[in-house]
C-alpha cells in the first residue's frame, strides 16, 4: 500500500448533519499529514418532456451543482477547523460507485473513505449494491465506515489468507499487512492478524469422515499446514503470539466473531473482482463477512489490479417521459 497523502471522502448527502466518514477521514489526515477531497456524485435522473428544452436541462444541472458545492463547502469548514487541507468537487455522473472511482483516479487519491449505506437491505446478509460495487471495482483502497465511534488507539485486525483459498493472489496478504500496519501506526493502535480456515478440506473423501481417527488426523494436518503458512507470511511483521489468531472455522463466522471479541476498530481485508458464477459464490463470502462486521472495514486489492471502470464521465442521466406521463 502506497503512502496516504490524499484522502477522497465520498459524500452521499452534502446536507447531512452526521458525517462519520468525514470525522474519521480528518483523524487519519491529521495522523498521516494528508489532505482531504470531499466529493459528491450527482446521479439524479432527469426526465424530459416535449416542453423541456436543452437550455432548461443546462439550467437545472447548474442549480443542482451549485447546491451540492455549497453543501460541500459547509462540510469543508469542519475540515479546515481541524487544520487539514481540503478541497471540494461535485460532478454529474453515474452510477455512484463508478463516479467515485473515476474521481479517485483523476485526483490520484491514495484512499477512499465512504460511509456504509444504511437502511433495509434488499436481502439478508447483503451489502448495499453501491457499497459492494465500490469495493469490487476500486483499485484504490476503500475504508468503509460502519459506525460513528471515533478511533481511539484502535485494534486493527488483518484478515489474511496465506493458504490462498479461492485462488486469491499471494501478494494480496502483503498488501493487507502493509495497510493494517499503516493504520495501526497512524492511529497509535495495536495490530492483530487472523487466518480462518476450514479444518476439513473439500477434497476429503466422505468415507474418511466416517472414521473419527482419520478425521482428527486430517484436521490436525490442516491446522499444522495453516499455522506454518501463517507464520511464514508474518515473518516481516513484529507480532507476538497473542496477536496471531489461527481459527479452524469458516471465515464468514470466525472473522466477525474475533473482531467483536477484540473490540476491533478496523478490519483489513483483501478483495479480487470476479465475474459470473465465481463472483456469485466467492464474492458472497467476502460480502457476508463485511456485512456482519460492526467495525469499519478497509479493503485493499493486489498491486496489479486493473479496474474496469471507464475514465470518461457519463454526465447527466436523461430519459424521455412516456407519452402517458407527458399528457
Amino acid at each position: 500500500m502506497r503512502p496516504i497523502k490524499t484522502i477522497l471522502v465520498a459524500i452521499k448527502d452534502p446536507s447531512a448533519r452526521s458525517l462519520p466518514a468525514v470525522d474519521k477521514a480528518i483523524q487519519l489526515a491529521r495522523a498521516l499529514d494528508a489532505s482531504i477531497e470531499l466529493f459528491h456524485a450527482i446521479g439524479t435522473h432527469v426526465y424530459t418532456g416535449f416542453d423541456l428544452a436543452n437550455e432548461d436541462i443546462a439550467r437545472f444541472k447548474n442549480v443542482w451543482l451549485i447546491q451540492a458545492l455549497a453543501g460541500l463547502d459547509a462540510i469543508a469548514e469542519r475540515v479546515r477547523d481541524a487544520h487539514v487541507p481540503v478541497k471540494t468537487a461535485a460532478e454529474w455522473d453515474f452510477p455512484p460507485h463508478e463516479a467515485v472511482v473515476r474521481q479517485a483516479l483523476g485526483t490520484q487519491a491514495d484512499l477512499i473513505v465512504a460511509e456504509c449505506h444504511g437502511g433495509r437491505r434488499v436481502a439478508p446478509l447483503l451489502l448495499h449494491l453501491t457499497d459492494w460495487e465500490l469495493l469490487r471495482f476500486s483499485p484504490v483502497p476503500v475504508l468503509l465506515v460502519k459506525n460513528k465511534k471515533p478511533y481511539s488507539k484502535p485494534v486493527v485486525l488483518a484478515a489474511v489468507d496465506p493458504t490462498h483459498a479461492n485462488a486469491k493472489p499471494a501478494q494480496l496478504d502483503e498488501e493487507i499487512l502493509a495497510a493494517a500496519t499503516s493504520m495501526r501506526r497512524a492511529l497509535k493502535g495495536s495490530l492483530h492478524a487472523a487466518h480462518a480456515f476450514v479444518p476439513v478440506p473439500a477434497d476429503v473423501l466422505p468415507s474418511e469422515l466416517l472414521n473419527d481417527d482419520a478425521t482428527k488426523t486430517i484436521e490436525r494436518r490442516a491446522r499444522v499446514h495453516a499455522r506454518k503458512r501463517l507464520d511464514q507470511i508474518l515473518k516481516t511483521v513484529r507480532l507476538g503470539r497473542g496477536n496471531r489468531h489461527l481459527i479452524g472455522r469458516h471465515p464468514v463466522n470466525a472473522i466477525p466473531e474475533l473482531a467483536r471479541k477484540l473490540h476491533a476498530g478496523i478490519v483489513v481485508m483483501g478483495a479480487v473482482s470476479r465475474t459470473g458464477l465465481k463472483r456469485l459464490l466467492i464474492g458472497n463470502t467476502a460480502e457476508r463477512i463485511i456485512d456482519d462486521l460492526d467495525c469499519d472495514v478497509l479493503v485493499v486489492k493486489p498491486k496489479d489490479f486493473v479496474t474496469r471502470v471507464e475514465r470518461r464521465r457519463r454526465g447527466v442521466k436523461v430519459s424521455s417521459l412516456p407519452l402517458a406521463m407527458v399528457y
